[in-house]
């Protein structure tokens, strides 16, 4: 018996036929939009990812060493990662002693044959679990490629399947090598926490990390800012008025005091109820919790050095621009001009 074919009528294969003009203005309409602008759905993961950026030597481990310290005493799983070359971030909280990196370790233990365990890298204290990505020896290697090569190892130690409410990494955020921006560019982490003070320097890192947000925010990324912690704060004001201008808040201004420098230096926590600055680093704990991940305003450098006296930057400097004579100094040729000079009728 020969199947039977159905004819459809040319009416019902009309409505099959997609609305080619549509498509084509929906594609154009999708292309037109600002990916930055598009609201995104919650994370389905409990678990907070935050990078941490700064000047070197701006204070970016001893805020986080505290505030991981602080956030453990509150009742939260922290895993601290440094991830600057330096491999300073957890000096403060382990007593200034410092601990084997994973990059350090890894190569070890591949010449020895033997596999990284979790208890080779990862120390504890105050219920802080911390580690050291570390990176080459000077003049050795690319940072930033150790610190890719550093979280390829940590997924296979198997870091997506830990339990943690919070993972705070420390970025040095003096460089706009690819490798130190991975957190922004792969959507490793879901904010950035800037710490600066009142000076130029500080803050022109902040704005140039506020610039990569944005950058990424506009090629789709999902990365923000959830705020500027105001280290070694003298009241002058700049940081506060740089956090208003790119239009994300001040989480903590922790105070220029003697007591806090000595104590840093000894490698002594603060971030505890005992001590008399628990209450500023509780504080900062509930604040980067409930932050959310804003959208920056970076400045141009005009706008930048526009927060500070013109007299303290040289703003109101105006270029002079060099002739050839001047780079040529004593070599100098004065030749004479071909160019047609005409009276004035």
């Amino acid at each position: 018996m020969k199947d039977e074919i159905t004819k459809t009528p040319a009416a019902d294969h009309a409505k099959d036929v997609p609305n080619l003009k549509a498509f084509d203005q929906r594609l154009r309409d999708e292309a037109n939009e600002d990916l930055a602008d598009i609201v995104h759905g919650a994370p389905t993961s409990k678990t907070q990812i935050i990078a941490i950026y700064g000047k070197g030597g701006i204070g970016k481990s001893f805020t986080l060493a505290n505030l991981s310290h602080m956030m453990a005493e509150q009742g939260k799983r922290v895993l601290l990662i440094g991830c600057d070359p330096k491999s300073d971030t957890t000096s403060l909280l382990f007593g200034g002693k410092a601990c084997p990196t994973i990059i350090e370790t890894s190569s070890r233990k591949k010449l020895a044959g033997e596999e990284v365990k979790i208890g080779d890298v990862c120390f504890k204290r105050g219920g802080v679990f911390a580690m050291e990505l570390g990176g080459p020896e000077v003049g050795r290697g690319c940072g930033g490629r150790g610190i890719i090569h550093g979280f390829e190892l940590l997924e296979k130690l198997g870091f997506h399947d830990w339990d943690f409410d919070y993972v705070l990494l420390d970025f040095l955020g003096d460089v706009v090598c690819g490798g130190f921006g991975l957190p922004i560019a792969r959507d490793m982490a879901q904010k950035v926490i800037l710490v600066a003070s009142n000076d130029l320097q500080s803050l022109y890192v902040a704005n140039n990390v506020c610039s990569a947000v944005e950058y990424f925010r506009k090629l789709g990324g999902n990365v923000g800012v959830a705020g500027l912690v105001i280290n070694k704060d003298d009241g002058s004001g700049e940081a506060q008025a740089f956090a208003a201008a790119v239009r994300i808040p001040v989480l903590a201004s922790i105070p220029q005091d003697d007591d806090l420098r000595k104590k840093s230096a000894n490698y002594q926590i603060v971030g505890t109820m005992e001590s008399q600055w628990g209450g500023l680093f509780a504080a900062l704990g509930d604040a980067v919790g409930v932050a959310p991940p804003v959208r920056p305003a970076p400045l141009d450098q005009d706008g930048l050095l526009g927060l500070f006296d013109a007299k303290d930057t040289g703003g109101d400097y105006q270029l002079v621009p060099a002739t050839d004579a001047d780079m040529r100094g004593k070599n100098v040729v004065v030749k004479a001009s071909l160019e047609v000079v005409y009276d004035e009728a």
